[in-house]
């Protein structure tokens, strides 16, 4: 019998390994701070850009709550892929020719149809998927741009619904009148929406966005702020905290010493700090481990997220 990409992902996530099978379920609450993992650390492995081959990492790791990007959830669901890319949406490097752009242009135009034609029935067996082993989809990322339809806004916003997905996350964009839109359709729904920033992070970079509707919140980035700012984000999550729906931890060294992203514990960012600001306040938002140094040679990426892991339990014990 032959099986497409799509029935690979569920056996995959189905038939688990029997010993994971009768384990207790993951649960990775760690002093009251719920620690998760965007799905985006596992890009890297083989399997690691569909939603059903991720979850028995994340059941291995024993992490009970995930941040889904559009990219593994998508595949799983049987979305088109485009010519010369992966189901993680992977590129290749270099200027694009004609050829290419036109190509991206049709899976463009592919992927919208396919994303208005699908049945959310799709992404509700993905929720029971993860529920029923143990894992909550907290959040859901998709980029929403000024250039994508109502019907696609609705879109986004239904697979998070679908999925039990609090909030969907973003970059945070230079243009107010995108945040506006972005934030009424967040009220509508009733589903917030974090924007995330990189090292052009600010004290004060989300406050037009804030202001235009109690749904635009922050998915703070701990390594990003840090760097971008040259300084602890510890001040900006006790004042913000409330307009926070979760976090990104990684860790930078500040720009001006370079920002090299590097294994946790060797850069300046405050990420046990963090956690136990978050445990001593009780705050509900959860934190999602984001793999992004480079792997050490002779180590492997479930090597580095079990490191992760180790280092949340012990900041938080």
């Amino acid at each position: 019998m032959l099986y497409t990409r799509r029935d690979l992902g569920r056996l995959a996530a189905v038939a688990l390994p029997v010993a994971m099978q009768l384990n207790a379920k993951p649960n990775s609450k760690f002093g009251g701070v719920q620690v998760g993992a965007i799905s985006y650390s596992f890009r890297e492995m083989p399997d690691g850009n569909n939603a059903g081959t991720i979850l028995p990492h994340m059941l291995e790791l024993g992490l009970s709550g995930i941040e889904m990007m559009n990219g593994p959830a998508e595949a799983w669901a049987g979305a088109p892929t485009p010519a010369g890319r992966g189901p993680g949406g992977g590129r290749g490097r270099g200027p694009a020719t004609a050829e290419q752009i036109a190509e991206r242009q049709r899976a463009g135009q592919a992927l919208k149809a396919w994303r208005l034609g699908i049945s959310m029935g799709k992404y509700k067996e993905l929720r029971k998927l993860y529920n029923d082993a143990g894992v909550n989809i907290y959040a859901f990322k998709l980029g929403l741009s000024k250039e994508m339809s109502d019907e696609e806004y609705d879109y986004a916003f239904n697979v998070a619904d679908a999925l039990g997905a609090n909030h969907i996350t973003m970059e945070l964009p230079e243009d107010g009148t995108l945040t506006k839109r972005v934030g009424e359709f967040a009220a509508k729904r009733k589903i917030y929406v974090g924007y995330h920033a990189h090292t052009q992070a600010t004290p004060a970079l989300w406050d037009e966005a804030l202001a235009q509707s109690k749904y635009n919140a922050i998915n703070l980035d701990l390594g990003h702020y840090t760097a971008g700012t040259n300084a602890s984000p510890l001040e900006f999550m006790k004042k913000n905290h409330a307009r926070i729906v979760s976090l990104h931890m990684k860790d930078r060294k500040y720009e001006k010493n370079g920002g090299d992203n590097l294994p946790w514990g060797q850069g300046q960012t405050p990420i046990a700090e963090a956690l136990q600001l978050m445990k001593k306040e009780k705050y509900t938002f959860p934190a999602s481990i984001e793999l992004e140094y480079r792997i050490p040679e002779g180590s492997t990426v479930m090597a580095e997220m079990a490191k992760c892991v180790d280092y949340c339990k012990r900041a938080l014990a």
